[in-house]
């Protein structure tokens, strides 16, 4: 009875009443408030996760696998990748029963609503290998979101809202006033659709890989996509292109057009009757490629030639209205008489004196011997040495001794004193036809005590603009 009396005395007291109550109240409100986050003492299963682009995902969103929540995100923080990029790292906070997630799991963000509100779903791999609390889920595994409806209806910006509207205008005014004509080719439709059947029919026959072409199809435009500027550049270039031959079209391009056919059938008819013509060319060309080469490799002098004939060439006409008197007086000269006996003497005298000017001319075109000759007759004349010049005669007396140069002897001086020596070559070598190409004259290096006759030993050469005056 008495515990009765104790129950009912709390139950009968208000204030305990709405304390308990309100105290049942506070707890309800704060498990709902943390629900999202997780109930207090309930262990969790805490994972790591990087991707590209947080894209919205926000701290107490959903995470789900196979469309059902296993988890919150705690936190979103930026990180830096080890390639220099940034990507966000989400703290993940699973339940239990989501343990273990595979090694090879993938991960996506998706829209659980068309409002932007996100989750991020996880999709079990087959690996038998598991995931340890803390671990992270590499960037690699983050798969690419799908199109949010926002992103959709954000390729609609206002340059594209207006090509939209002249687009429907211009469709508008294309099928205004053309409804019979449509009629027309929706009755026309139906024919097109029964032939058409067979066609589809063999289509989709396995045996003509219709699939195939498609995925075909698709790897190709995989594979022009990288150049998709490049393409739409030369559209834009083929757009001009296209538009100057339109100004051209009429007339230039259709007479064009219209007179090709004629010029065809001329072609062909007289094609054969040039290729005789066309091989001797070729022969032709063969032939002339040497020379060509030839040419190549002396232009430059050419070049010079052309340089030097064009002033010659200019003065010709001159010349040219010259050589008719001249040419009459060489024919009246020849028709004089004794002419033609002058000129036979003439010539037989240039065939006897020609061998002794070829013998004699060296000694002057080679040694210069002529030249010197009067350069040192002069020198005689006019240098002198205070008391005469150097042509006076002076008395001197000869070496004495058997066969001296100073008087008869039985032989050529040879000593046996030192300059009781002959030193004679009356016909010294001067690169005449027939004798070593040297200058001795006047070249010969005076041996001592030594009788030196005839032509010295070895080359003397063919300088004499050095040697010594006066001894021609």
């Amino acid at each position: 009875m008495k515990r009765r009396s104790g129950i009912a005395g709390v139950a009968s007291s208000p204030v305990i009443v709405g304390a308990i109550t309100v105290l049942v109240i506070i707890v309800a409100v704060f498990l709902a408030y943390n629900a999202n986050s997780g109930l207090p003492f309930v262990s969790t299963y805490d994972l790591k996760a990087r991707v590209p682009n947080a894209n919205a995902l926000v701290k107490g969103n959903e995470v789900r696998i196979g469309g059902s929540r296993v988890g919150v995100v705690r936190e979103v923080a930026p990180v830096h990748l080890a390639n220099g990029e940034i990507a966000a790292e989400l703290s993940l906070q699973l339940d239990k029963s989501a343990e273990p997630v595979p090694v090879d799991s993938t991960m996506i963000i998706r829209p659980k609503s068309p409002l932007g509100l996100k989750y991020l779903q996880l999709v079990p791999g087959d690996s038998s290998e598991g995931l340890e609390a803390g671990d992270t889920i590499p960037v690699s595994a983050a798969r690419p979101e799908p199109v949010d409806i926002d992103q959709f209806f954000d390729i609609f910006d206002e340059p594209t809202r207006n090509n939209i509207q002249r687009n429907l205008a211009g469709f508008g005014n294309a099928l205004a006033g053309r409804g019979p004509q449509l009629n027309e080719a929706i009755g026309a439709l139906r024919g097109l659709v029964r032939s058409g059947q067979p066609v589809l029919a063999t289509l989709v026959a396995p045996g003509t890989d219709f699939g195939g072409f498609w995925r075909a199809l698709e790897d190709l435009a995989a594979t022009v996509a990288p150049v998709a500027q490049t393409q739409a550049q030369m559209f834009v270039v083929l757009d001009r292109t296209f538009a100057a031959f339109a100004r051209v079209s009429r007339p230039y391009i259709q007479e064009t057009i219209e007179k090709s056919p004629p010029t065809l059938d001329t072609a062909i008819e007289d094609l054969p009757v040039m290729r005789p013509f066309f091989r001797s060319s070729q022969r032709f060309f063969a032939a002339l490629r040497p020379g060509t080469r030839a040419l190549g490799e002396t232009s430059s002098t050419i070049n010079a030639a052309f340089r030097a004939g064009i002033p010659a060439l200019n003065r010709s006409p001159a010349l040219f209205a010259q050589l008719p008197p001249t040419a009459d007086a060489l024919l009246a000269f020849q028709r004089a008489p004794g002419v033609m006996g002058g000129l036979e003497l003439l010539t037989d005298t240039n065939k006897l004196l020609g061998p002794p000017i070829r013998f004699i001319s060296p000694a002057q075109t080679v040694c210069n011997y002529l030249s010197l000759s009067f350069t040192n007759l002069a020198d005689a004349f006019r240098d002198n040495n205070g008391s005469a010049h150097w042509f006076a005669a002076t008395t001197f007396e000869g070496p004495a001794g058997p066969n001296a140069v100073s008087r008869p002897a039985a032989a050529p001086a040879n000593g046996p004193e030192k300059k009781n020596h002959l030193h004679y070559n009356p016909y010294p070598n001067t690169a005449a036809p027939g004798q070593t190409r040297e200058c001795e004259a006047g070249n010969v290096r005076y041996e001592r005590n030594t009788t030196v006759i005839g032509n010295v030993p070895g080359n003397q050469g063919t300088t004499t603009s050095d040697q010594i005056k006066g001894q021609g």
